[in-house]
């Protein structure tokens, strides 16, 4: 007889909702092999949590080639009873989709903006347009893309599909955990049966409700305040302009704050800031978001409330992100207020930043000690990220004394004077964090590279996600600038026994003196690389920097070594770390013909 299996809970906070809903797709259960054989299988790669960070890390690594198991307790995308959830993801985010092939869909779906107003009452005290700031304009994929949660999971899901080496299983609750020095143990839950596997690596991505938290006897700083608010998802039959528009004082909620986004399927976000102690149940309630909804657009206006739900904010951050064989990511790790877009999109730049280092251990192309990179790297942009939407949060909720004069001052100010208008804080919007603290990365690097555009041998379009593809999951080295015989011959070296594939980058005044070379007329991908005139950058898979350095020495044998995770930086190990079994490796770094002469 099958066993009961309880069905997966609304998430805490989304029980009382109200609206027409939205479609979610549904997909099959089928019992696992293990209950039938009763043995217990192992995988190198265990991920638990289908939700956007487990779905983006399976994607990464089946990308590279990596086979891994997915498990998560539901049959569906989105959390239930809050489908649309995260709506606002970053140009990092997009870029870090377009690698796994999912980017087009999003775009065709989403909407794309740059420009966000913020008003005091009907005064407008502060704008912005993202495409004019220099953090955003060089990058293939725009600002911001707004597209409702599920929509992204559903992609990933689908693009599982045609990757193949991730095996995905639903309704596959964890019930128990234990790890030693040999391999992780699961216990699994279904409506089949329950069944055990083993992991070298299991993968966290359970949300904010993580059991692994308990069962690993982690440590996490929490702090909750008292702001509540009340989200709707509404079709209106007239459309508001296709921009963030926020309110710090809006004059039709009672002088609290309201957000206004456009998501796909002619959808607005409306995110209203409620009284402290406001009942969850009553202002969520159809007729109050009505009236709400009509005080802000007329009661003249027609709508369609899709989705109501009301929400408390919260910061929690993990104090380490990795024990022992277990990594946590996404809200599993850490959970912020969603200003400035800093939640689901950490959460896809912590599976970016583990998937590779995963994959490049895997295949012997690195010692594990970099895994530990990843809790240096990832857990510092996560105390930024809590760091800046904490100061956001006591900007739209301040406390009586400092914290409201200093709220009413920048507001009294910005009406009049333009240099207090950067002091209004709605939320600092997200962008890649840089990595200061990490063993991975020399003092050089640890800055992210922009997707920017350049020039193939050939004069044919290219991207630095195309060469970051052309790498297939090595470090990329990019030499500017013209090259001797000499450098050229170390290049060389160094590409055959190392997992590196190198490129020269010609400038205007340049000569080609390598076969793999690219054209670089504007500056773009050496400006994205955060280095001048003659030099070299090492970016790794996740389109991260590093190390950086001027001369084919030393310093750059050093720089891999360190970025594969070799304590001694030497680099006769790094050369041998290359696996064998992997086959044969063809030199990625050739002179022309002439030099090679």
């Amino acid at each position: 007889m099958p066993a009961d299996y309880a069905e997966t809970p609304f998430a805490s906070g989304y029980e009382f909702t109200e609206g027409s809903g939205y479609q979610l797709p549904e997909y099959p259960f089928e019992a696992p092999p293990e209950i039938a054989s009763g043995q217990t299988s192992h995988h190198h790669v265990v991920i638990v949590g289908a939700g956007l960070a487990g779905l983006t890390l399976a994607c990464a690594l089946a990308r590279y080639g990596v086979p891994a198991l997915l498990l998560d307790e539901d049959n569906t995308v989105g959390a239930k009873g809050a489908s649309s959830r995260g709506i606002c993801y970053t140009q990092k985010s997009l870029e870090i989709f377009e690698r796994l092939g999912v980017y087009e869909r999003i775009a065709a779906k989403g909407i794309q903006w740059s420009v966000g107003r913020t008003f005091a009452g009907s005064d407008e005290i502060y704008s912005f347009d993202l495409r004019q700031q220099s953090n955003y304009n060089l990058s293939s994929q725009p600002p911001f893309i707004n597209i409702q949660q599920f929509y992204i999971e559903g992609y990933l899901v689908e693009r599982l599909a045609e990757l193949g080496h991730v095996q995905v299983r639903w309704k596959n609750r964890v019930t128990a955990f234990r790890q030693d020095g040999e391999a992780a143990t699961l216990t699994v839950a279904t409506p089949a049966g329950d069944y055990q596997v083993r992991a070298d690596y299991v993968v966290d991505a359970t949300g904010a409700h993580s059991p692994f938290r308990g069962w690993v006897g982690a440590s996490v700083t929490a702090k909750k305040g008292d702001d509540r608010w009340c989200i709707a998802d509404v079709r209106f039959s007239k459309r508001p302009p296709v921009e963030r528009h926020t309110w710090i004082e809006a004059p039709f909620n009672d002088n609290r704050a309201v957000w206004q986004h456009l998501m796909a399927d002619n959808v607005w976000r409306i995110d209203y800031q409620m009284a402290p102690d406001s009942d969850p149940v009553a202002v969520s309630k159809e007729s109050v978001v009505r009236e709400r909804l009509a005080r802000q657009f007329g009661a003249d206006c027609e709508l369609d409330i899709v989705w109501v739900g009301p929400y408390a904010y919260r910061s929690e951050c993990m104090d380490r992100m990795r024990h022992g064989r277990v990594f946590f990511m996404g809200d599993a790790a850490k959970v912020v207020s969603p200003f400035g877009a800093r939640g689901g999109n950490t959460g896809v730049s912590d599976a970016d930043n583990l998937a590779w280092k995963l994959a490049a251990v895997m295949k012997g192309r690195a010692d594990p000690a970099l895994l530990d990179s990843y809790d240096e790297e990832r857990h510092e942009a996560a105390l930024q990220n809590v760091r800046v939407t904490n100061r956001t949060s006591r900007f739209l909720r301040p406390q009586p004394g400092q914290q409201k004069l200093f709220r009413d001052a920048v507001i009294s100010l910005a009406r009049r004077h333009a240099f207090a208008r950067p002091l209004v804080n709605t939320g600092r919007m997200a962008i890649a964090n840089p990595y200061t603290r990490s063993s991975a990365c020399d003092r050089t690097g640890g800055q992210p590279v922009q997707n920017v555009s350049f020039g193939w041998a050939d004069g044919s379009p290219g991207s630095v996600n195309d060469l970051v593809e052309w790498a297939e999951g090595r470090l990329l080295l990019l030499v500017f600038g013209d090259t001797s015989p000499q450098a050229l011959q170390r290049l060389a070296a160094i590409t055959e026994t190392m997992p590196v594939r190198a490129v020269q980058v010609v400038g205007t005044e340049d000569m080609p003196m390598a076969l793999e070379h690219v054209l670089d007329p504007k500056g773009h991908l050496q400006g994205a690389c955060h280095v001048f005139g003659h030099a070299w950058a090492l970016v790794r898979p996740d389109s991260y920097v590093a190390a950086t350095g001027e001369s084919i020495d030393a310093t750059l044998v050093h720089a891999i070594a360190r970025a594969l995770g070799l304590k001694d930086e030497a680099a006769g190990p790094a050369a041998q770390i290359h696996s064998p079994q992997l086959g044969a490796e063809p030199p990625s770094f050739e002179a022309t013909g002439e030099e090679a002469a």
